[in-house]
């Protein structure tokens, strides 16, 4: 192989101009989703206020609703996969039995997801914005009767919950965890470092 076949190098063997420009941006980036993650009130604000833009957009431009029914129905597999544990317990086998605590006394096990919360954000916040995209370009708006979609998104919505609100009574899970219980007892006052301090 010759110097420069490789996909991103000039003749040279050093990365192109345009390889170096990519690979900077996705770098910023990564930097800028990093510095996010810990802010997840504002980054889903801000993912709302995009969804409430792309809204009213196809509703002045009375078009695009096929492109609307797609961006649905790919939320709607990312918000299952959200409530979705990371082991499905109707995977595994009897003898091992479920991974979830299902008694008082075991083990705190806190709800692991299929899908994280930063992931279902940066996935859905991604859509939104393709889907903004494809609205600028007249070949995505395919014309169609939309209150069939609109009805049958609702009656896909209502059988697919329906479907994980069974699982999630079956196996005994709840997908929202608030931390590890703590018992109201003995509670540690600091009285014995105050003791060693004055001995």
């Amino acid at each position: 192989m010759s110097e420069g076949d490789s996909v991103g190098e000039s003749i040279h063997g050093k990365p192109s101009a345009v390889a170096t420009f990519f690979t900077r941006l996705g770098q910023i980036y990564q930097s800028w989703l990093d510095k996010s993650t810990p802010f997840y009130a504002v980054r889903w604000a801000v993912t709302l206020l995009l969804t409430a833009v792309y809204m009213v957009r196809v509703y002045i431009l009375q078009g695009w609703y096929i492109v609307t029914y797609a961006l649905g129905i790919y939320h709607l597999n990312l918000f299952i996969a959200f409530l979705s544990p990371k082991v499905d317990p109707s995977l595994l086998d009897e003898d091992e039995g479920p991974s979830l605590p299902t008694k008082q006394n075991e083990e705190f096990r806190p709800f692991i997801r299929r899908l994280p919360e930063f992931k279902f954000w940066h996935s859905a916040t991604k859509g939104i914005v393709i889907a903004m995209i494809c609205t600028f370009f007249d070949a995505f708006n395919v014309p169609v009767f939309w209150p069939i979609l609109v009805m049958y998104f609702i009656m896909l919505f209502c059988i697919t919950m329906k479907r994980q609100i069974k699982h999630m009574i079956k196996y005994r899970y709840l997908p929202f965890t608030h931390g590890k219980r703590t018992y109201k007892g003995k509670e540690d006052t600091g009285k014995p470092f105050a003791i060693l301090i004055h001995v």
